[in-house]
């Protein structure tokens, strides 16, 4: 029998309408430690330029910070949130938030480039070893149109910190330079962690739904590592080595693998084993249609960040703290659009998931248009303020209900591993978008002969950020495209044991 005690209440104590205050404050806990790990996922783009000032990194070493990160995070999500159903997600929760800002920490002490990109990787993975959690608790505390609502504010947390990144890493760099600027980005973090951890022990409950289940799927989490890390480094590597025969050898054997993965797992469940991700999650439509839009979607929205930062400070010569300006209008829809998300979720069902993507490609076909058609002398932050103020609210929209959508039609004992394939699609998604994106962006810079003016620099890059961007777009428009595999409505049964 499954084993499930906490000393506040849980969603079965609850009406469909109604949650105790405990599960608020302890969904209070929650969002702050969502907030730092989303927050590092863009805060360091605007540090890039300073940090290879700094430390004198190459490009590759750039996009390994990023990449390292998400790459790290993706590979912990799955294993973390089948570990959290067998004992508790609460303490994988508190585990994984501890070992996150000690990595922080150990980031802003960095001596070196290597170091720093070890730093990340750790850091990424602590982070993917605590989110599971957070989406888990969510759907054990929460029932009926409450766990909407909470999902909702989980919803505003994901867009509006990852939109913040950029903004907060500017004022952190305009006010302490570049050196200690960068660093500071990181050291950030160490309150707030300290505090969040603390919290944790205190407020969150001691939920096991799963304890019974038996083994742990070795062979599976080697094969899905393998493979994920075989397709992701050629992706990051590829443009800068100039894609040698090895890279498209790792690529097919990545894919390969990833097929063997899906092989393994249905015999370990026709066993009767725990396989790492049950077969049955794919069994339904929402689910299966829910974790290739994540990939797609992320793939496309946290790019962007990535291009703008860039071409700002690289290609424009703006500052950071300008750089990290220019998303503030995607920052506050993603606020405006994560509030009504779970109102029109309710009233609309997969409609709102439609408006949200359908906005999202709108913004972002947008401000492709703007960079192919504006001069680059004319280009302001205000000129790309209303594609990213529609993108902001189509991502409020879309993010929170879309995770419902997923996580409400598998069984509450395997809400973690739900969560983990979830959210390891959304990292994957969001490592292969800067790859792609970078490699597009990197690829397509070229200056001509001689000692180029600033003029010339900023028309390169702009002519780069350009491609970039349709990139990015076409992606959108493709994940617009994927919201109609999804069910017309959000299953609410919630499935208990």
């Amino acid at each position: 029998m499954p084993v499930t005690t906490s000393p506040a209440p849980t969603a079965s104590n609850a009406t469909p309408d109604a949650a105790p205050r405990s599960s608020w404050i302890a969904l209070a806990v929650l969002i702050l430690g969502v907030s730092m790990a989303l927050l590092d996922t863009t805060i360091v783009n605007v540090a890039l330029p300073t940090i290879r000032t700094s430390l004198d990194a190459s490009e590759g070493t750039l996009s390994w910070i990023i990449s390292g990160y998400a790459l790290a995070y993706g590979l912990a999500l799955i294993p973390a949130g089948r570990v959290g159903d067998r004992v508790g997600h609460k303490w994988v929760f508190v585990v994984g938030l501890a070992g996150f800002t000690l990595a922080s920490l150990w980031c802003g002490l960095a001596a070196g480039a290597t170091e720093l990109i070890v730093a990340r990787v750790v850091q990424g993975l602590c982070g993917g070893i605590f989110f599971p959690a957070v989406t888990a608790l969510i759907q054990l505390m929460f029932a009926g149109r409450t766990r909407g609502k909470a999902f909702a504010v989980m919803g505003a947390a994901i867009g509006f910190s990852t939109a913040l990144g950029p903004i907060v890493g500017g004022l952190l760099i305009e006010a302490f330079g570049e050196d200690e600027g960068w660093r500071s980005i990181f050291f950030v973090n160490l309150p707030f962690g300290v505090i969040a951890v603390a919290a944790a022990i205190v407020l969150l409950p001691r939920i096991v739904v799963g304890a019974t289940a038996r083994g742990v799927d070795v062979v599976g989490l080697l094969l899905v590592s393998v493979a994920l890390v075989a397709v992701l480094v050629p992706l990051i590597e590829g443009e800068d080595a100039g894609w040698p025969w090895w890279t498209w050898t790792s690529l097919v054997g990545g894919l390969l693998l990833l097929v063997g993965f899906a092989f393994w797992e249905r015999r370990v469940a026709g066993r009767g084993g725990n396989p790492l991700v049950p077969p049955r999650l794919f069994a339904h439509a929402a689910f299966t249609g829910g974790v290739i839009l994540a990939l797609v979607y992320f793939a496309a929205f946290t790019s962007i960040f990535f291009t703008i930062s860039i071409f700002w400070q690289s290609g424009l010569g703006h500052s950071a703290l300008a750089s990290g300006l220019v998303s503030v209008p995607f920052a506050l829809g993603s606020i405006v659009g994560a509030s009504q998300s779970e109102r029109l979720a309710h009233r609309l069902g997969r409609v709102v998931l439609v408006i949200g993507t359908g906005m999202v490609a709108l913004g972002l076909v947008s401000l492709w248009l703007v960079l192919w058609l504006v001069p680059t002398g004319d280009l302001t932050h205000w000129t790309l303020a209303a594609p990213l103020l529609v993108g902001g609210i189509g991502s409020g929209l879309f993010i929170a209900p879309n995770a419902q959508f997923i996580v409400a039609t598998v069984d509450r004992d395997e809400a973690g591993a739900a969560s983990g394939v979830i959210g390891t699609m959304q990292r994957v998604g969001s490592a292969a978008g800067i790859a792609v994106v970078g490699s597009v962006l990197f690829g397509s810079l070229a200056f001509p002969p001689g000692r180029p003016t600033p003029e010339v620099v900023a028309d390169a890059f702009a002519h780069a950020a350009t491609m970039a961007m349709a990139t990015s777009a076409a992606l959108s428009v493709m994940a617009f495209l994927l919201v109609f595999t999804l069910p017309r409505r959000a299953d609410r049964r919630a499935p208990t044991r």
